[in-house]
């Protein structure tokens, strides 16, 4: 057994400058082995674990919210020894750049809106385009390839979008005999 005194959970947490949280979450973690529970005081926690799981013993201790109980007298020069007033600075400056950010992720945003409108206005005017070429073709081709041409109605004229697939293009007609007379299929003559 070690000669060294066994401190309650509240004992250790002021002789370290910890809190009670701290001294409970390190011992349920098994950084504290040798605590034992005493049915009067609680756990009780070997001095020795303390300093073997690197707590410094007679550290200033904090205040317990656990327990309420007040610190000493508050820190004239603010949280942590900064003065209040470099803090607000400190605390404006972060608001300033965190606007400027805002703001610049505003303005690429309506840049970026714009150019997809104006991409939009030029998509459309090259379908149009595309579609009085595709009539022109259509003018210029003869009757029976003109079939193939055209496309559905309704379907888009732009190159990479989907389009149905023209119809195949009809048959020629047989030229004629040159006897003038043919046999019909049911055996008539013409």
């Amino acid at each position: 057994m070690n000669n060294r005194p066994m401190l309650t959970q509240r004992e250790a947490a002021a002789a370290c400058g910890v809190s009670r949280t701290t001294i409970r979450r390190r011992r349920e973690a098994g950084d504290l082995p040798n605590s034992v529970q005493d049915a009067e005081r609680g756990w009780m926690v070997p001095v020795d674990d303390l300093l073997a799981a690197g707590f410094r013993l007679n550290a200033p201790a904090p205040a317990d919210p656990a327990t309420g109980a007040e610190a000493g007298p508050a820190d004239p020069a603010g949280a942590g020894g900064q003065d209040p007033a470099a803090l607000r600075a400190e605390l404006d400056r972060i608001r300033a750049e965190h606007a400027l950010a805002l703001a610049e992720a505003r303005f690429g945003q309506q840049l970026a809106e714009a150019e997809a409108g104006h991409l939009r206005v030029q998509l459309a005017e090259r379908g149009a385009r595309i579609e009085d070429l595709q009539r022109a073709v259509a003018a210029l081709t003869p009757a029976p390839e003109r079939a193939a041409l055209t496309r559905a109605p309704g379907g888009p004229a732009v190159p990479g979008q989907s389009q149905a697939e023209p119809a195949p293009a009809p048959a020629p007609a047989p030229a004629a005999e040159a006897s003038g007379s043919r046999r019909r299929w049911w055996g008539g003559r013409a």
